[in-house]
């Protein structure tokens, strides 16, 4: 039976904490983009970026996998942890991490507007100018990117691995080399991405970045929560971008963070993020500034989310444990999950691949009309087309599960289209071996988000298996 209420891609759940801090930010007047929340905030990030998970709960020390049942074994939580919600100050040593990653001290944390904002305040920390080429991961989604066209600099896209679907390491490197004989230039940074909370390979990017001294910038707005040997993904490089949506891990309703490297770099940041106003007793501005910062009301909601941020993750790999042990029963629908002891993935959103061999009910009909509303659920207005179709889309078969889905009430999507086949990116230099093409054309992202229950993922797998023929 079809449930009444539409089981949601993923959507943010309050704490129940979030009054609080907007009561208290309406009754100080504290309604402008600073204030005890905003500084609240971005305190309880530093100590959550700069933490360290328990022993024996880091991923590297879990038991290999042995076999596709045994799929969402290396994961850096126990049965016992969820569901748990945990105050951030308190000295808890049943909470999923622990402060005092020595290694991160110096980190320091802005609160922005947005994680798009903070993509772009990245670059101009590293010093990107128009005419100046960035490294992109090319399979992710177009805020990685865009910022960089903001500053008239242009993307280089580069195509993923097949085991995290992120960045290749090697292809990063072929890409350098390329630009350096065509350009003259090293291009001026990387971006590489955490695509739905999945760990990169990022000792080995970042191996190739510091070899040919260019400043990376990890893309962590799905990725909160994910770590690579323990540490929190987004302190690897020289920043680390975070995004508190409202279908974030968690969220503040619209917002996001950077991470800066030490005092000096976050000082930058805020000075940029804030007009770029000198310290004269009038307005005065020697450089381009932006209106970036978080809102104190905004700021309020994500520090009750902080409270429930371990409860977010845990129940995320719980949904991604009950996916991977259904689909390791069904021929032709793949999990993705970590593929290694020392990746652990919060799991953001849970994907598939559809083998291009498995028949779906309705795939006649795939692609007959086009979209009348944004994919996903996301706001907005969009362009209407003629035809659903271009030179680089979802199988039919994927396309048909998800018209499928939709009608039994479930939201899905597909894969993010990688950006090199983007007509507005079509003449920016790209470096592919046609990973995230094929991903693109057999992917699938299933609801994971708190409000999904055990109950739903049963009812979701239940609807993929009536849909095969």
């Amino acid at each position: 039976m079809k449930p009444e209420k539409r089981i949601i891609l993923c959507l943010a759940h309050m704490s129940g904490n979030e009054q609080k801090y907007i009561k208290e930010a309406f009754d100080t007047n504290w309604v402008v983009p600073l204030g005890p929340n905003v500084n609240g905030f971005e305190e309880d990030l530093k100590r959550f970026v700069a933490s360290t998970v328990p022993s024996g709960r880091r991923g590297e020390s879990q038991p290999e996998k042995t076999d596709k049942r045994d799929a969402c074994a290396v994961r850096d939580f126990s049965e016992e942890d969820y569901p748990q919600s945990i105050e951030p100050h308190e000295n808890n040593p049943e909470r999923l991490w622990q402060e005092g990653d020595e290694r991160l001290k110096d980190k320091q944390v802005v609160a922005l507007a947005s994680g798009t904002a903070a993509v772009h305040l990245s670059l101009v920390g590293v010093g990107v100018e128009a005419g100046d080429e960035v490294i992109c991961q090319s399979f992710t989604f177009c805020a990685s990117s865009h910022p960089v066209t903001y500053l008239g600099a242009k993307p280089v896209f580069v195509d993923s691995e097949r085991d995290t679907w992120n960045m290749d390491p090697e292809l990063l490197e072929t890409a350098i080399k390329d630009r350096v004989k065509k350009t003259g230039k090293k291009p001026k940074a990387i971006i590489v991405v955490y695509l739905y909370g999945m760990p990169a390979k990022i000792e080995a990017i970042k191996a190739v970045a510091d070899k040919y001294d260019i400043p990376l910038i990890e893309d962590a707005a799905e990725g909160l929560g994910s770590r690579y040997r323990g540490q929190v993904c987004g302190t690897f490089g020289e920043y680390g971008v975070l995004s508190f949506n409202g279908n974030k891990m968690i969220t503040t309703s619209g917002g996001g963070a950077l991470i800066c490297p030490d005092e000096a770099a976050r000082n930058n940041i805020m000075f940029y993020a804030t007009q770029a106003r000198e310290g004269y007793p009038y307005y005065q501005h020697e450089k381009i500034g932006y209106n970036y910062r978080l809102s104190n009301i905004c700021a309020g909601i994500g520090r009750g989310q902080m409270t429930v941020l371990d409860e977010h993750i845990a129940h995320h790999r719980h949904l991604a444990r009950l996916y991977a042990e259904a689909f390791a029963e069904v021929d032709g629908i793949t999990f993705h999950d970590n593929p290694s002891p020392e990746m652990s993935s919060n799991f953001w959103l849970n994907t598939i691949t559809i083998d291009p061999k498995l028949s779906i009910k309705g795939q006649e009909n795939a692609y007959k009309s086009t979209v009348k509303s944004a994919v996903g659920g996301a706001a907005g207005v969009i362009h209407f087309v003629d035809s659903a179709h271009t030179d680089c889309e979802p199988n039919a078969n994927v396309e048909a599960l998800r018209v499928w889905l939709d009608g039994a009430n479930i939201e899905s999507r597909p894969l993010w289209k990688p950006m090199h086949k983007q007509p507005c990116y079509k003449d920016c230099a790209a470096y592919t071996n046609g990973v995230s093409e094929e991903l693109f054309k057999i992917g699938m992202c299933l609801p994971s988000g708190p409000l999904v229950t055990d109950e739903d993922v049963a009812y979701i797998v239940k609807s993929i298996k009536e849909a095969i023929v």
